[in-house]
């Protein structure tokens, strides 16, 4: 593992911002992809339900969040 004691303190903000963000966006992603392909059916009331675009658009927002974590996890040098 790196040695995260190397790394500046607002770096180590950003990184661990960025990959909160990263995760609530994969989340987010998967329940609007469920929601649009039928299998989360909640809120019973929604207007994503069963509805094709948001399921392309939750796909592409937890591929976006899961390339933001991968960008953001420290790496090994």
């Amino acid at each position: 593992m790196s040695d995260l004691s190397e790394e500046p303190a607002n770096m180590r903000f950003v990184r661990i911002g960025a990959c909160i963000i990263a995760v609530l966006a994969i989340a987010m992603g998967l329940l609007w992809l469920g929601q649009g392909t039928g299998v989360v059916l909640w809120p019973s009331d929604s207007f994503m339900l069963q509805d094709r675009t948001w399921a392309r658009n939750g796909l592409l927002l937890a591929a976006a969040g899961a390339i933001v974590l991968w960008l953001a996890l420290p790496r090994q040098r």
